[in-house]
């Protein structure tokens, strides 16, 4: 049986994972103390028992490990290092924890020289968060890795340690290209039956259905055919990012991905005409010759 982790944790940046993270906490008895930019996300949380703070800083206060689950580097580096931030009043004396996608290479710079830090790619959605069932890729020194076990083991049915500092990120723009590839083949795949003139609906249940596709592909499948992208599992904006990082880490390593970089160029295309804040299945409204329609 996993342990439960001692002390207070706090979980700063309540989007769907981190609402979903500080949820499951609570339920397994958890002291959680929350923060969020927008403070009404958190009263929800507030009602199940967490404590909301004011700032980044008095969230963490008296906690032994931090999770940090906002949308960007930029975002990452103002709740860390910003006025009212983690480290605004020195180093953070327990164990934080990397869990928003970034580069590899800000999760170390951000960290700098503090002695407990550990990245976490997370694997799964707003569902999978909030009963536990994450599958967890931790960078990040072995002995703080064993350390922040019990948590990582509250939060996900598999957790594995990949390595340094870094790690964790790497693993997870690996998984979001592959999603974002996925997606954005069978949303091609779509358009062209649909300009072919065979039926949408059915296209979609046959893909679904085949062995051809993955469980993602099944379950966003059902968001193509219902043309509804709002009440996002992952926004668009979020999957150009990621994709976006993945291309920088190829072409740091010498590498050419045409994949990669097509799918980059769509999403960040998408973005730009203004599907950003929708879930990343909308990216079939980049391929359309009607974009934002529903044809």
């Amino acid at each position: 049986m996993t342990r439960i982790p001692d002390g207070p944790v706090a979980v700063l940046g309540l989007g769907r994972m981190g609402t979903g993270l500080a949820g499951r906490l609570l339920d397994q008895g958890v002291r959680v103390r929350v923060w969020n930019r927008t403070a009404e996300r958190a009263e929800p949380l507030a009602a199940a028992g967490a404590f909301v703070a004011a700032h980044p800083a008095d969230a963490v206060a008296g906690t032994t490990a931090a999770l940090c689950t906002v949308a960007d580097g930029e975002a990452l580096g103002d709740v860390l290092r910003g006025p009212d931030g983690v480290l605004a009043g020195g180093s953070y004396p327990g164990t934080l924890i990397c869990a928003s996608t970034v580069a590899p290479e800000e999760v170390v710079q951000i960290a700098g020289n503090l002695p407990s830090v550990l990245d976490v790619g997370m694997l799964g959605n707003r569902d999978h968060a909030r009963d536990g069932e994450l599958r967890l890729f931790v960078g990040g020194e072995e002995s703080v890795f064993d350390a922040g076990r019990p948590l990582l083991e509250t939060l996900g049915k598999e957790v594995v340690h990949l390595g340094a500092l870094g790690s964790g990120m790497r693993m997870k723009l690996l998984l979001n290209l592959l999603m974002g590839v996925e997606v954005q083949a069978m949303a091609e795949a779509t358009e062209l039956a649909a300009a072919s003139g065979l039926d949408r609906q059915l296209v979609l249940k046959t893909i679904a259905g085949s062995g051809f596709a993955s469980p993602v592909m099944a379950f966003k499948s059902r968001r193509l055919a219902s043309g509804r992208f709002d009440e996002p599992d992952f926004r668009l904006r979020l999957m150009a990012k990621d994709l976006m990082l993945a291309s920088k880490q190829a072409a740091a390593a010498g590498l050419s991905l045409p994949l990669a970089a097509a799918a980059a160029e769509t999403h960040v295309r998408a973005t730009e005409q203004g599907l950003g804040d929708e879930d990343c299945a909308a990216v079939a409204h980049a391929l359309s010759p009607n974009p934002g329609s529903d044809t």
